[in-house]
C-alpha cells in the first residue's frame, strides 16, 4: 500500500502521462521517394500520436484509467487531440490551456511495402509543464506515472514526487538532453528503450548486454527491437530474459513503441508480474502493427492476451 493509499484517499488514475503528445498526418506511398522523384500517395489519414499520447490510448483500451496533463491550446490540432483522448477515454481534466500552445504536429510517410515510416514533426508552439506546475496532488492521485524525453525538468520534478508517494514510474527515452536527460532516465522504475537508444547510450550493439549495461538495479530495465523482440532485466534476478515478439502482418510500426509502454504500464496497475506485463506489452505492438497508425490498431486486453495464447499454443 503507498502512502496516498495511506491517507484513505482513493487513486483517481491508473496511468498518468506527462510528454509529447501529437497530431499525425500518415501518408501512404507505394514505396519511400528518392530526392527528384515522383511517388503516388496511396492514401491520407490523420491520426492522434505521440509517446506518452499513444501509450495513454493503448493504456486506456487495456482498461486503466488513463489522464494526461500535459499542455494545449484553443487550436485545431489541440481541439483534435482533445477529442480523440476524449474518444479513448483518456481524462484530460489536468490539462492546462494556453493560447499559443499545441501538440506536435507530424508529417509521418509509411512505406506500404514493409510498413516503415519516416517522420517529420514540428514542435511550433508545443509547450512542456514546468515543475512548479506540478502540484504534489496530481502526482499522488496515480498509481503509474509515465514520462518520455520531451518534458524533462517538469518530468524529473514528477518522478521526485512519484517516489515521495510511492507511484512507480515507467519511462520512455529515445535520446537524451545532457545533463537531466540521463537523470530522468536513471530515476525510472520502469525503464523501456529502443535497441537504438541502447546502443548510442552504450556502444554496445548486443541488447542483452545493452541491458546488462544500462541497469542499475531499478524494477526493469528493457531493450526493445521489433521483429527481433525484447530483452530485459529485473531487480530481483541477474538473468537477462528474451521476449520473442509476436508473429503478424506488418501494415504500419508508427506507435508500436509507444503501445508497448502504455501496455506495460497498463498490466504494473493490474499488479502483474514484470514478466507478464512484457508479454502483454509485446503482444499489444504486435497487434498494433497490423493496423494503420499510431493508435488504430491499439487492442483490448483481450485482443492481446488471446495473441499470447496463440502462439504458446503452436
Amino acid at each position: 500500500m503507498d502512502s496516498y493509499q495511506e491517507t484513505g484517499m482513493e487513486k483517481k488514475w491508473d496511468v498518468l502521462g506527462f510528454g509529447a503528445v501529437a497530431v499525425d498526418d500518415l501518408v501512404y506511398v507505394d514505396r519511400y521517394p528518392m530526392p527528384d522523384t515522383k511517388v503516388k500517395v496511396l492514401d491520407q489519414v490523420r491520426q492522434g500520436g505521440g509517446l506518452v499520447g499513444t501509450a495513454l490510448v493503448a493504456a486506456s483500451r487495456l482498461g486503466a484509467r488513463a489522464a494526461y496533463a500535459g499542455i494545449l491550446g484553443d487550436d485545431d490540432l489541440s481541439r483534435y487531440t482533445l477529442d480523440e483522448f476524449t474518444r479513448e477515454g483518456v481524462d484530460c481534466s489536468s490539462v492546462l490551456f494556453r493560447p499559443d500552445a499545441r501538440p506536435i504536429h507530424a508529417l509521418i510517410i509509411v512505406d506500404s511495402t514493409n510498413g516503415l515510416r519516416s517522420i517529420l514533426p514540428s514542435f511550433v508552439g508545443v509547450q512542456w509543464r514546468r515543475p512548479d506546475e506540478i502540484p504534489a496532488a496530481l502526482i499522488a492521485a496515480c498509481r503509474v506515472l509515465l514520462v518520455d524525453h520531451h518534458a524533462v525538468e517538469g518530468g524529473l520534478h514528477a518522478i521526485r514526487l512519484a517516489h515521495q508517494y510511492g507511484v512507480q514510474v515507467v519511462a520512455d527515452v529515445e535520446r537524451e538532453t545532457e545533463p537531466l536527460g540521463a537523470e530522468l532516465a536513471s530515476a525510472a522504475d520502469h525503464l523501456i528503450v529502443s535497441v537504438g537508444y541502447a546502443q548510442t547510450k552504450t556502444g554496445i550493439t548486443d541488447p542483452a548486454e545493452g541491458v546488462r549495461v544500462l541497469h542499475n538495479g531499478r524494477a526493469c530495465t528493457a531493450v526493445t527491437a521489433g521483429e527481433q523482440g525484447s530483452w530485459y532485466m529485473e531487480k530481483t534476478s541477474s538473468e537477462v530474459i528474451h521476449q520473442p515478439a509476436y508473429k503478424v502482418k506488418v501494415v504500419d510500426t508508427n506507435g508500436c513503441g509507444d503501445v508497448f509502454h502504455g501496455a506495460y504500464a497498463a498490466m504494473l496497475v493490474r499488479g502483474e508480474p514484470v514478466k507478464r506485463a512484457m508479454q502483454v506489452a509485446a503482444a499489444a505492438a504486435a497487434l498494433k502493427a497490423t493496423k494503420p497508425g499510431g493508435r488504430a490498431g491499439c487492442p483490448t486486453l483481450a485482443e492481446a492476451i488471446s495473441c499470447i495464447d496463440r502462439a504458446q499454443n503452436h
